[in-house]
């Protein structure tokens, strides 16, 4: 086994990452290494991540590093056994970048290779923006959001129907057995 505490930053996180046993998403959430700090890592607005300001171009790399990434009250942290690296998140981690229907059921595809089925394990929401636009989000794991790019935000809009809600005709749409509220309808003349 390699001695990872020894390795310092981006080198230590991917030698202890690619220790870790099987398949799968590792348990990120159950690891509180003593180790604590910060690395120069931003995941960018539009998705891109860089370190010390150069795009990481290796996208098996992101995959990867977005394996280890958690939430925590705090901020956003990559996580192994050993160390705890605080990053910075400019907006979502990650960006859903195609969403298909099956039924009943919107699974959605990230630009990190996720596919999440949107439901009430994991929300869709909509914020509105300072400039009036939708910011659209949905729910990946543990507290780790996807914005949903536009081209996908607009497939929705297009699949979407209006209801009457107590906030008054809201246009949405169902998935996993929930239906989520992405904008305000038409109200309707009788």
């Amino acid at each position: 086994m390699v001695d990872t505490a020894s390795k310092p930053g981006l080198d230590g996180v991917i030698a202890a990452v690619k220790q870790v046993p099987g398949r799968g998403l590792p348990p990120v959430h159950r690891w509180n290494p003593a180790h604590s700090g910060e690395i120069d890592i931003v995941i960018k607005r539009d998705g891109r991540w860089l370190h010390e300001g150069a795009v990481i171009g290796r996208e098996a790399m992101v995959r990867l590093f977005s394996t280890i990434l958690r939430r925590d009250p705090d901020g956003f942290y990559l996580v192994t056994p050993v160390e705890k690296l605080r990053i910075t998140v400019e907006d979502a981690p990650f960006i859903a970048i195609r969403v298909d229907r099956d039924g009943r059921a919107l699974t959605f595809l990230t630009n990190v290779g996720d596919e999440v089925v949107a439901g009430s394990d994991n929300p869709i929401r909509v914020e509105v923006g300072e400039n009036g636009e939708p910011r659209p989000y949905l729910l990946v794991r543990r507290g780790l959001e996807a914005l949903i790019s536009r081209a996908v935000f607009y497939e929705l809009v297009e699949m979407a129907d209006e209801r009457d809600t107590p906030d008054g005709p809201r246009l949405g749409i169902d998935s996993g057995g929930a239906w989520f509220a992405l904008g305000p309808g038409e109200a309707v003349d009788a």
